[in-house]
């Protein structure tokens, strides 16, 4: 789709004819918009979901050292394996994961986030503490960066 600029210079509209107030068209063509911005936000909430729904199957079907995949950082542990860089992407992922759809939650419900009756509160500080203990995210990355990706120690 092509998108063009058209200047109208010098055309006379009867007063009878114009729509809205002279000088503000812009605004109510942004008011115009708002079908297609709450079908923009529906497309995305859904697409997201598909594509969490589509990890989390794939997840449950994709088997590694007959485990799941979401299950190879505990299978490696329980059976006296070299697991850190299996266990910390997973807390990596888990965490922020968790941390994101608290966050979401709790915007969500704006003001009422923060009221205990709601638990979001709860939930949010809870799963906060996971981007920090038992290590920080950044130590997780370092640990990822070195072992994984052979980069040189950075801190």
């Amino acid at each position: 789709v092509d998108s063009n600029e058209i200047f109208i210079d010098g055309l006379e509209i009867p007063e009878a004819n114009v729509v809205g107030e002279v000088g503000r068209g812009f605004y109510h063509l942004l008011d115009s918009l708002n079908p297609e911005r709450i079908f923009t936000g529906i497309e995305a909430v859904g697409i997201g979901r598909a594509a969490l729904d589509r990890a989390v199957q794939y997840a449950k079907e994709r088997i590694v050292f007959d485990r799941p995949i979401g299950l190879k950082a505990a299978w490696l542990f329980d059976n006296g394996r070299p697991c850190g860089a299996e266990s910390n992407t997973a807390k990596l992922l888990a965490a922020e994961a968790g941390f994101e759809a608290c966050d979401v939650a709790l915007q969500t419900h704006g003001g009422y986030g923060y009221a205990k009756e709601f638990y979001i509160e709860r939930l949010w500080r809870e799963v906060r503490l996971y981007k920090i203990a038992p290590v920080s995210q950044q130590m997780v990355l370092n640990h990822i960066s070195e072992h994984v990706l052979g980069l040189p120690k950075s801190y």
